[in-house]
């Protein structure tokens, strides 16, 4: 192997030269490390400050960190307006409906929005406290930063319907109707 350094280099550049040769050979797998979906776990808060999301917490479920970081660029470009937060909550696999200030009736006053915030923790469960607040500093770090909202936390709720059919014999009989005077006592 050829040297890059200069003919009148120390022996010391000569073997940090020597030594840091191997290191090219030592496979990195680049792709796999910036993809969300195949990034190691361990690895993830990395590709996570790579990507600037701002908050990061490591009780969240794998899944939803995963889907932050497939959103993350999506949400820098938007940041600032109702899609990003919309995003955002989407990345935390929750679902969420926007009234702003001009949408409402009467209007409401100026830069402000409702927001109705639905969310499930992981595997199903109802979402902690914890996970909600950390849903809404993300969104207030993701808002139009002049803007106010007020909160309001929905319910999804899972269940099944049963519906059992009987059939039961019946005669039915028709009668007369015969019409009564209000005079005759």
């Amino acid at each position: 192997m050829s040297s890059l350094l200069p003919p009148n280099a120390s022996p010391v550049e000569r073997a940090i030269e020597s030594v840091t040769a191997r290191m090219a050979e030592v496979p990195v797998p680049l792709q796999a490390l910036w993809n969300p979906d195949t990034c190691p776990a361990p690895l993830l808060p990395w590709l996570a400050w790579a990507l600037s999301i701002d908050a990061w917490k490591a009780y969240w479920p794998e899944s939803v960190k995963r889907q932050r970081l497939r959103a993350a660029i999506e949400i820098q470009r938007r940041k600032g307006t109702a899609e990003s937060v919309r995003k955002v909550v989407q990345a935390f696999g929750g679902a969420v409906q926007l009234r702003e200030w001009f949408q409402r009736d009467p209007p409401g006053p100026p830069h402000t929005f409702e927001m109705v915030l639905t969310l499930m923790g992981a595997g199903g469960e109802v979402a902690t406290a914890q996970y909600v607040d950390d849903v809404i500093a993300e969104v207030a770090r993701t808002k139009p930063v002049r803007s106010h909202f007020t909160f309001t936390q929905g319910v999804q709720a899972l269940g099944a319907i049963g519906i059992a059919a009987v059939a039961r014999p019946a005669i039915y009989r028709r009668l007369p109707l015969m019409a009564i005077d209000p005079g005759i006592s």
